[in-house]
């Protein structure tokens, strides 16, 4: 009786490395014996606390070489939320008697928004400042946005969907000129580890960070503040991290972040190239072999691994599960809300048409993919695109909305 053989499953290909990256076997390593041998505390005086103790004193360090900080000024969170958190409910609260306005922009990270929105219930007013079709924010309407009781200004580094860079060295210039004493934040977790940053050349006073984006462990992340910036702390109970953050320090996530941040500083050249020249292959290449597609976010200001694209006449979701099934991992720019599919707020404020942003994706590559991940990505992608296309009882009866 004649046997069937089950296909073999399709080699999987990983671009989406803005949800999570792989940790390095390196940072893997230097967070086991955490796990194990060197389980103290580093509140402990003994002599098994004083390797965790130790081990949070150089990763404090090496997360304030990558980005030019004092490892003083390095507070451990536990990730990216928990930092933007921490820096803008934290400084609203230590500032308040100085105002209650803070100014961000309409293209924040949730973790900034809902923040905001719950500093509003205590009284707190924001201004939302509006990006262009690149999602770029001009510095001088940041400005315009200031009043005589603003205390917090929040712009991110890199826009977590679009990959779109802030000026945020030319916001901070320009509202210390206007006033000095306004505190200037912004959210770096999708740029640091991606791109060189480096505190003294952004001129912020609080810039947030996150470790499993660049190729770290899940659950560390870091707040910098600059001297002499006050936070009023959200989690009490405890005096670690100076007082800031309460709670005993999740050590072997930190190391893992200390060793990432050291690699990333190492490598940082070769990584953008690589990367770069990976997407910019993958760009060319789908947009030669789709028809009615387009590219969001800058032209050239943008993460090196991004690449987010708009194609009509397809859903995004679908495409996602579509791709999965064929084994390439990539993310949706739509989502679904109240039973109903919404496009995302990022493409509604750029300007993107919305059943267009419906048939959004976001592709984004890392320093582990390679030329035969875009080679099947070319082929398997565009393939997935004109079956959903055929599918669709709308493709082509609508005007065409590209820039």
């Amino acid at each position: 009786m004649a046997t069937t053989q089950t296909p073999a499953p399709p080699r999987r290909i990983y671009m989406d490395h803005a949800a999570t990256a792989r940790p390095l076997p390196e940072v893997v390593a230097a967070m086991l014996p955490y796990l194990a041998e060197e389980y103290g505390s580093p509140q402990s005086f003994h002599r098994q606390g004083s390797g965790p103790a130790h081990a949070l004193k150089r990763a404090r360090e090496q997360v304030g070489g990558l980005i030019g900080a004092p490892a003083s000024q390095i507070t451990f969170t536990s990730g990216g939320i928990e930092a933007n958190n921490l820096a803008v409910k934290g400084a609203a609260l230590a500032y308040e008697r100085r105002g209650k306005h803070i100014v961000t922009t309409e293209v924040e990270h949730y973790s900034v928004h809902h923040s905001v929105k719950f500093l509003e219930k205590l009284g707190f007013e924001t201004t939302l400042v509006k990006v262009d079709g690149y999602g770029r924010v001009d510095p001088q309407a940041v400005v315009d946005a200031l009043r005589d009781d603003t205390i917090l200004v929040s712009v991110q580094l890199a826009n977590q969907e679009v990959g779109t860079l802030q000026p945020v060295a030319e916001v901070a210039r320009l509202v210390k000129a206007h006033n000095k004493q306004i505190i200037v934040h912004t959210d770096a977790t999708y740029a640091v580890g991606q791109i060189p940053v480096d505190v003294a050349t952004l001129g912020v006073d609080l810039l947030s960070l996150t470790a499993h984006r660049f190729y770290g462990p899940k659950g560390a992340g870091a707040l910098y503040a600059g001297k002499g910036v006050r936070l009023t702390p959200l989690i009490h109970g405890g005096v670690q991290e100076n007082g800031k953050r309460a709670g005993t320090e999740n050590v072997p996530a930190i190391v893992g972040l200390g060793v990432a941040a050291e690699r990333a500083a190492a490598e940082m050249e070769a990584r953008v190239e690589k990367v770069r020249g990976l997407r910019d292959r993958l760009e060319r290449g789908l947009l030669e072999r789709i028809e009615n597609v387009q590219v969001n976010g800058h032209p050239s200001e943008r993460l090196p691994g991004y690449l987010d694209l708009s194609i009509e006449g397809i859903e995004g979701e679908g495409t996602l599960v579509r791709l999965d099934l064929d084994g390439i991992a990539v993310a949706s720019g739509s989502a679904c809300a109240s039973m109903a599919l919404k496009g995302s707020p990022v493409l509604h404020a750029i300007g993107v048409d919305e059943v267009l942003a419906q048939g959004s994706i976001l592709i984004t590559l890392g320093i582990d993919n390679t030329d035969a991940d875009i080679d099947d990505a070319l082929e398997e992608i565009p393939k997935v695109v004109a079956t959903l296309r055929a599918m669709s009882p709308i493709y082509g009866k609508r005007k065409h909305y590209f820039r």
